[in-house]
């Protein structure tokens, strides 16, 4: 039995009709760039968030780009963050020519700790970026709670948690700002780049909208300086179309992690904290010869992923913050234990049971 570690051709054919037909209405109006494909799904998912503003982008990472920009953060601040996460999160910081600072995570969800965020601040401390790891909603009021302590920006990184949630609320709605990846493999993903800003702020969002469009509200006239960052309405007219199942989506990861979390032995598996309703971008184990498990299980025919094999602080990329091994140990735990199994909403009960009997058989 082959089974990967997101099927999205298995996704696409549930929904090929509705996609052909969207994709068939921007190419036929020739809005290719803006108007009705782009405004509508921005309008959509900002409701479907809880905010009022919402601005696609090209990616993810230029979401944290500009929000960061929009918010007034620059040389001299620094912005504390999570080590266990991908990049892009670290490099918006740096991009806009603020200082990146690490916390260390809590050992059940992975998230930033908020005791850990307490340590690291700072008077040049401007921003709190806080990332809702894996589809598992950070403790966002702590973190809310040390902001308006030492009058901190709170931007959320979401690019994995799209429908998760809070006590009852989608994650997005509660910093100054929140920023969403769509890239292919993600609980919703576009058929290419795009990401979106969301916000409640009216202020913030108009000024993410112009830094997007080179700084402009008409075509010739700029206000100031930006960038080319603007998503392809053939993206959004994907992404309104793969919205209207998201939910649906959602709840088949949780069926399937349930699944997961009825039949594995000897590993540990994720958890997910009475605050917060699990979404599932991964399903994230810690098992000891992680590496080992993944060749069995690749012989097996299915494939495995590791998020993320190296911490942020350990990347040669941050030599210059001068940290070490056991400078962030429970990141550094996680990093080194963790393996990624099948995850999607097509995934079978079969193909669930027969993953986890060939985990079973590994680790007994």
């Amino acid at each position: 039995m082959a089974i990967p570690l997101i099927d999205l051709v298995a996704q696409h054919k549930t929904i090929e009709n509705e996609i052909n037909s969207a994709i068939k209405n921007v190419i036929d109006t020739v809005s290719f760039v803006g108007g009705e494909p782009m405004t509508g799904f921005e309008d959509d998912f900002a409701k479907f968030c809880g905010v009022k503003y919402g601005i696609s982008v090209s990616s993810g990472s230029t979401a944290l780009d500009l929000t960061l920009l929009a918010l007034g953060i620059g040389a001299g601040d620094e912005v504390i963050t999570t080590p266990c996460t991908f990049i892009a999160t670290s490099e918006a910081i740096t991009h806009v020519g603020a200082k990146v600072v690490f916390a260390d995570v809590e050992p059940g969800t992975y998230n930033i700790d908020p005791k850990e965020i307490e340590k690291k601040i700072t008077p040049k401390t401007k921003a709190l970026l806080p990332v809702h790891l894996f589809g598992h909603s950070c403790n966002i009021e702590a973190i809310l709670d040390i902001a308006k302590k030492h009058n901190l920006i709170v931007i959320e990184d979401a690019a994995q948690a799209h429908g998760a949630e809070y006590k009852g609320k989608r994650v997005g709605q509660f910093g100054a700002a929140a920023c969403f990846s769509f890239y292919p493999g993600k609980n919703l993903g576009a058929y290419g780049h795009a990401g979106i800003v969301i916000s409640d702020n009216k202020k913030t969002a108009d000024r993410v909208r112009l830094l997007a469009n080179h700084g402009r509200e008409d075509k010739y006239e700029h206000q100031e300086e930006g960038f080319n960052y603007r998503a392809d309405s053939i993206q959004t007219a994907v992404l309104r179309v793969k919205l209207k199942h998201l939910e649906k989506w959602n709840e088949n990861r949780r069926r399937n992690a349930a699944l997961y979390n009825s039949l594995l032995k000897n590993v540990v598996k994720p958890i997910e904290e009475s605050y917060a309703k699990h979404v599932y971008h991964l399903y994230v184990m810690k098992v000891k010869n992680r590496d080992k498990l993944a060749e069995y299980l690749k012989s097996k025919g299915i494939l495995t992923g590791v998020h993320y094999p190296i911490p942020l602080h350990l990347q040669p990329a941050y030599n210059r913050l001068g940290h070490k091994k056991g400078s962030f140990p429970i990141s550094e735990e996680f990093c080194d234990n963790a393996l990624s199994i099948p995850m999607f909403p097509e995934l079978t009960e079969e193909q669930v049971r027969f993953i986890a009997e060939e985990v079973n058989k590994f680790t007994a």
